[in-house]
């Protein structure tokens, strides 16, 4: 093993230097969700990026998130690769943080390298999207303008940081339960569960009618520790929250547990929950129609009429049942007699069709609850 470091190889980590600072361009990660670990200098152009997760084992999904400024314009070239891991995530780029389009890039053995073209004014590079903690705050207070809305904090995180619930309560005791970045990097199932919130939330006649009956509770960021961190997969004690169902060890699905329990001992009652994530394909995971939930076809009967709406493309549901795996889906549903579902988009998913299909997707759910026989579900 080599125990010097030439001046060239910058290693970062949350106690050092916060940039890879060479003589003419830096690459800065000291803004929420940035992740870079190390970075060396090839040539006059040339820069290797090193990618290392926060510990191992772990879910190949390698994050990163950071930004380029130089100081005249000039042409470079990064390499990016994988310490204990292969990668996921087509790099995309932004010059302002917000909005993003794909950068072109080469995948070689394990190795992904770009040309970029920079200068004093930062560009951004990254896995996917940027959504921050800051974001979903901002999100759950405009909801909570609305006065049949409010976002208050559920919990504190490992690392204190506020766990916020947006909820709403109507007339009835019956509850779905929404919930969403559990894993850090997975923004497409983020990007599904704002609109599908705010279709459930909207002054539609539907969605009025829903909530006179349904109570809705979103807890849309879980793991606002390994947001902040860059984190691949877990929490800051380095667990993979959607195992941590069963032993509810960590405090962030405790608190979900603690309230869920609470809610029920005031003779509440879960009905269904919708954990939103991501994948390299659209899926849906469902619990098995025979697993003996209450209105057992639910879950079918909804998912079939979304499929019926888009010709071109396949509501694919995938049935399962891992009592011992820990995970949310498994765990809502032994607890409370109750369908839950892992709603996961494809990590390429076209931008404006998660928008589209989560609102039809919210849209049928509210109509499917509400119409379906109150036996089976259909």
């Amino acid at each position: 093993m080599k125990r010097i470091l030439f001046a060239s190889l910058c290693a970062l980590s949350s106690f050092g230097s916060l940039a890879c600072d060479f003589s003419s361009v830096k690459f800065e990660h000291d803004f929420a969700a940035a992740r870079l670990d190390q970075c060396k200098q090839i040539n006059d152009s040339t820069y290797q990026l090193t990618l290392i997760p926060e510990n191992t084992p772990i879910n190949d999904s390698p994050w990163y998130a950071f930004k380029v400024v130089a100081d005249k314009p000039t042409d470079i070239k990064v390499i990016m690769k994988v310490v204990d891991g292969h990668h996921r995530y087509p790099p995309k780029i932004s010059l302002d943080g917000q909005n993003w389009q794909l950068q072109k890039y080469r995948l070689r053995k394990n190795k992904l390298s770009f040309h970029l073209k920079v200068s004093e004014k930062p560009t951004w590079i990254s896995a996917q999207e940027i959504l921050t903690n800051e974001q979903y705050y901002q999100w759950g207070k405009y909801l909570a303008q609305q006065q049949y809305i409010s976002q208050e904090v559920l919990g504190n995180s490992t690392q204190d940081r506020p766990i916020y619930k947006i909820e709403t309560k109507g007339e009835g005791k019956d509850w779905l339960v929404i919930l969403g970045r559990q894993h850090p990097p997975e923004i497409t199932g983020a990007l599904a569960i704002f609109p599908f919130t705010e279709t459930l939330l909207s002054d539609s006649k539907l969605a009025s009618k829903f909530r006179k009956k349904f109570n809705i509770l979103v807890i849309p960021n879980l793991n606002p520790d390994g947001v902040q961190l860059g984190n691949w997969r877990h929490n800051a004690n380095g667990i993979d929250l959607n195992r941590s169902w069963k032993s509810f060890d960590q405090v962030e699905s405790k608190h979900v547990d603690d309230y869920l329990s609470s809610l029920v001992g005031k003779n509440q009652k879960m009905r269904m929950a919708v954990d939103f994530h991501s994948t390299k394909k659209d899926i849906f995971y469902t619990m098995p129609s025979d697993y003996g939930m209450e209105q057992p076809y639910l879950v079918e009967t909804w998912l079939n009429s979304l499929d019926k709406q888009y010709p071109d493309f396949n509501v694919i549901q995938q049935p399962g049942n891992n009592p011992g795996k820990g995970v949310f889906k498994q765990y809502f549903t032994d607890k409370y007699n109750a369908h839950a579902i892992t709603y996961e988009m494809g990590d390429n998913t076209d931008r404006r069709f998660i928008n589209t299909l989560a609102v039809s997707a919210a849209n049928t759910l509210m109509t499917t609850l509400l119409n379906s026989d109150p036996i089976t579900g259909k």
